[in-house]
């Protein structure tokens, strides 16, 4: 019977979540993807560069 009433607690709460609309998602979603391409491109950049110097002192 926990089981039962667990999922009833689960339904009951879930209805109380407020959802986001489409263009609160949209802009939400935008921003993720820009932050982590930038923060990828960053760390690509970064490794280039550390990748150069090593090349300079190690050849």
């Amino acid at each position: 019977m926990k089981i039962v009433s667990f999922f009833k607690d689960v339904s009951r709460e879930m209805k109380k979540v407020s959802w986001p609309r489409r263009k609160e998602l949209t802009n939400s979603t935008i921003t993720v993807v820009a932050t982590v391409t930038f923060i990828a491109l960053f760390f690509v950049v970064v490794d280039l560069g550390i990748t150069q110097i090593l090349n300079l002192f190690f050849e």
